[in-house]
């Protein structure tokens, strides 16, 4: 059909479709739903079930899918997607080929690149500021949610919340799980919210009340999970952000030198904590916990030995039908559903190589992060290095950096910091016209 103008009508229903899927409001919008819908997975699956949980997400893919095709134009293909990304993703899918079970981790795979994907279109959508300021703002209801549920399960009604692992706690001062289904999982969340609340704080995005409410929010719920996890993470967080702060108050002619020197340290407080575990573990009163832990990795790295290049397939959270999760869990007369240890799980099912990658994914986005936050004058450069540190520390006692929540902030993370500085940079210089670097490349360019 031709409209009078000599234009088709498809043609007009393909631009206000394609304006609407490039607009600002639209990706602001996406962007909530995305970060909502991953961050309460757990709720969502206990409530309407998984099946309506990979609805939504193949929904958002799609969604996703036409908001690229809809930004074409300003987007640059060679800096879509960082390197490591695709490599560990890449790699992921080779090993369904030598998988103790071809087709479940197959469905694996897929799910880990649709989060992958959702992180990467979040990515090219959104700035910085306004990435952090759509997780403040998901993270204040979600955080919220879970003490109005604390509060209805242990003290108005005082009986456990089963379907959604709420045990009523709260009257006993925890510990509590909110709507996230565990402790460590909802003082990990804390930990994520405390950073954005405070970093919202400093860049003034949000009136200074509520900014003051979500700390007070984050920090009294990251206290009732009674998580041991947490104390851990607010050490290391709180370092880094000290370390932080004095490199980016050095004179730039010393800042080289004071990188090198806080690399130095932080290699030597890892041996020095490692060599000091058992007091370590003795005085945050998790040895328990944590000797439960290590007969696991211990038990993890024997089956490594008989696959250590490749590994046993990529399965993210433990299929407790496959090999060899049945025969670790059985050994241990347990019910793991993952090793508890991100790198530990990606060594058991990618093997060195998968490790090395996912080490190198990892270790590039959080160099490139911070040298961007160490340089850049504002504040908000500070977030994305701050959340991967707090990944990378959760890494070590939990698996959660390999799905749901932490991956999808993982691989946004990643975007981010090769968005900030990449070898890429020289080649989209040298590619478009007049020399100008691509839109992207810009920070504050996203529409």
């Amino acid at each position: 059909m031709t409209l009078a103008d000599g234009r088709r009508d498809d043609d007009t229903r393909g631009g206000i479709l394609g304006g609407l899927l490039a607009s600002a409001s639209f990706a602001r919008a996406f962007t909530l739903v995305v970060l909502g819908v991953v961050f309460s997975s757990f709720a969502i699956e206990r409530i309407a079930g998984r099946v309506t949980y990979v609805t939504i997400i193949v929904g958002l893919c799609l969604f996703g899918a036409g908001i690229l095709v809809a930004r074409r134009r300003e987007i640059s293909l060679l800096r879509l997607v960082p390197i490591t990304v695709v490599a560990f993703l890449a790699w992921a899918l080779a090993s369904v080929f030598w998988s103790t079970d071809a087709a479940t981790s197959f469905w694996s795979w897929v799910s880990t690149l649709a989060l992958a994907f959702l992180a990467v279109v979040i990515g090219h959508v959104r700035d910085t500021l306004q990435t952090a300021r759509a997780l403040g703002d998901v993270l204040r209801v979600l955080l919220a949610a879970s003490l109005a549920v604390e509060v209805l399960s242990g003290i108005l009604l005082d009986i456990p919340f089963r379907f959604l692992g709420v045990q009523g706690n709260l009257a006993q001062l925890g510990p509590i799980q909110g709507i996230f289904g565990t402790r460590n999982l909802l003082g990990f969340v804390a930990v994520l919210a405390l950073i954005t609340f405070l970093i919202e704080y400093r860049t003034q995005s949000v009136r200074p009340g509520v900014s003051i409410a979500s700390v007070v929010l984050a920090g009294s719920l990251a206290t009732l999970s009674d998580s041991p996890t947490v104390l851990v993470l607010a050490v290391g967080v709180g370092a880094a952000v000290g370390a932080l702060a004095l490199v980016r108050h050095t004179a730039p002619a010393r800042r080289v030198a004071l990188q090198w020197t806080l690399g130095a340290l932080v290699v030597v407080f890892v041996f020095v904590g490692y060599a000091a575990r058992h007091p370590i573990i003795a005085w945050l009163g998790a040895g328990t916990d944590f000797s439960m832990r290590v007969n696991l990795w211990n038990m993890m790295v024997d089956y490594v030995r008989y696959r250590p290049v490749e590994g046993w397939g990529w399965f993210g959270p433990w299929s407790p039908r496959d090999f060899p999760f049945t025969q670790l869990n059985f050994r241990l007369d347990a019910s793991h559903a993952t090793g508890l240890n991100a790198y530990f799980d990606v060594l058991l099912q990618l093997g060195w190589v998968g490790l090395l990658i996912f080490v190198a994914l990892a270790a590039i986005a959080l160099v490139r992060s911070w040298l961007a936050a160490s340089e850049r004058r504002s504040v908000i450069y500070a977030w994305t290095p701050l959340i991967l540190i707090a990944l990378l520390i959760d890494s070590m006692f939990e698996s959660f950096t390999l799905t749901g929540i932490g991956w999808l902030m993982l691989v946004l993370c990643a975007v981010r910091a090769g968005q900030s500085r990449s070898w890429r940079d020289r080649i989209d210089i040298t590619g478009d016209e007049g020399g100008l670097p691509s839109a992207q490349g810009l920070p504050g360019q996203s529409r």
